[in-house]
């Protein structure tokens, strides 16, 4: 993998969905992933976890799948660079207009497809609203966010080397580590890329599902966290889709479950972090050291 000279992304800042029943999908995210309401001027079907005026966005359609995922660079000059950067190698842009501008919070923005069709945004300037703290309708005590963004997204894909040319060689991910594993029979090796000290910001997966997008995931900040979160999935009639386990290369305490409509989410604590200087890639064969049965 080149060395870049452009700037690369800094983190996964946002993502919107697409589900058939937004009202579902909102009062998951509030009573049970405990994230909270983002105020009007912020758009009331988005949801907040930090200081950000809102991360997730949840909109009407059909798809129950990934919308769009936004990441963030740190200036205006920045993303000019990233977008000549971008054209030198083929990959096709469009700066966002006033209305999607002020949609999204942002000061200015580029967006795209990747080669597996999904809509990614390339943003910098966005609302902060540290005038109005966040607090966790369910009680959460955090999420671990700042520089480390959002969390992270599994992509599905049909050509990881196009994946890779466009994540790696375009938006300047480093590869943290792979994992060889059965899925459904197959063999795959899945990919983990990081932009921050998160151990991943994003992971490929080498086969497509009906669903884009394997699932996305929230950090909280202590292991009470989790475990209050796992007792209120199943108290409100939720499903538990891998129960609770710690993985093999980020050391993610976490367990899986299905929002309305089917996505996934990862609701996790004490993941390993990565440094550069001293990171070294690495090849696992099993997902998790224990746990994580799916159900």
């Amino acid at each position: 993998m080149s060395i870049r000279q452009a700037p690369a992304v800094r983190a996964l800042a946002y993502i919107g969905v697409a589900v058939d029943d937004p009202a579902a999908w909102l009062r998951f995210g509030t009573e049970v992933l405990g994230a909270m309401p983002a105020d009007a001027a912020d758009g009331s079907n988005r949801l907040r976890i930090d200081q950000r005026g809102w991360r997730i966005a949840v909109q009407q359609g059909p798809q129950n799948d990934l919308a769009f995922a936004g990441f963030e660079v740190a200036s205006e000059a920045d993303l000019a660079a990233l977008a000549e950067h971008l054209a030198r190698l083929g990959i096709a842009t469009t700066p966002g207009d006033a209305a999607l501008l002020a949609d999204r919070g942002v000061t200015a923005l580029l967006h795209g497809v990747d080669p597996s069709g999904n809509r990614v945004e390339i943003a910098c300037g966005a609302t902060d609203r540290f005038e109005r703290p966040f607090a966790s309708p369910a009680g959460v005590s955090g999420f671990v966010t700042g520089e480390q963004g959002l969390g992270h997204i599994v992509l599905g894909c049909e050509d990881i080397a196009a994946m890779r040319r466009f994540y790696v060689d375009g938006l300047g991910f480093r590869l943290s580590d792979r994992i060889r594993m059965p899925i459904g029979g197959v063999s795959v090796q899945m990919e983990f890329f990081h932009c921050n000290a998160r151990h991943h910001s994003l992971a490929l997966v080498p086969m497509r599902r009906p669903r884009s997008i394997f699932h996305f995931m929230l950090q909280a900040a202590s292991l009470d966290d989790v475990g209050f979160a796992y007792d209120r999935v199943q108290a409100g009639g939720g499903r538990i889709v891998a129960t609770l386990g710690r993985h093999t290369n980020d050391h993610m305490f976490s367990f899986y479950a299905a929002t309305p409509g089917g996505i996934e989410v990862e609701f996790g604590y004490g993941a390993r972090t990565v440094d550069d200087a001293t990171w070294s890639e690495a090849l696992h064969h099993k997902p998790s050291m224990w746990g994580h049965k799916r159900g």
